[in-house]
């Protein structure tokens, strides 16, 4: 069987969070659903988190926890009244451990079309290289 026919496609809603810590924020909280792939030299984590602005999105990193919290809001028109609304707004929020491979001064934060890219590099020292042998 092919890889392609090997893997399903799943298609994932808005989660609201239910851990205890978040029910005291107001209105709703979304886990933003994420992919993280890894090279040599990073690792790259990809968050969904439609209706996002980057001014609405912050990005914290402290004792190795990076955390990243969005705020989603209805994009309204003026003198538009609704007729359905099936577009969930709230915040997304979601936290991550970071090992010590990441170099944490280095780390890159891009959002477009909903989606962020961050780029985690590693530190010099945890990527492979080659050894080279004397003789």
């Amino acid at each position: 069987m092919a890889e392609t026919e090997s893997k399903s496609i799943q298609v994932k809603e808005k989660a609201e969070v239910t851990t205890p810590a978040e029910q005291t924020r107001p209105g709703l909280v979304f886990t933003p659903a994420v992919d993280i792939f890894e090279t040599e030299k990073e690792i790259t984590l990809l968050a969904d988190m439609p209706g996002v602005k980057s001014e609405d999105l912050n990005i914290d990193l402290r004792e190795n926890m990076l955390t990243l919290d969005g705020d989603a809001k209805l994009p309204e028109g003026a003198g538009e009244v609704d007729v359905i609304r099936e577009y969930r707004t709230g915040k997304y929020y979601r936290q991550f451990t970071l090992s010590q491979v990441i170099d944490q001064a280095k780390i890159d934060a891009e959002l477009k079309d909903g989606v962020l890219r961050l780029r985690l590099p590693k530190v010099e020292a945890a990527t492979p290289r080659k050894i080279v042998i004397k003789s």
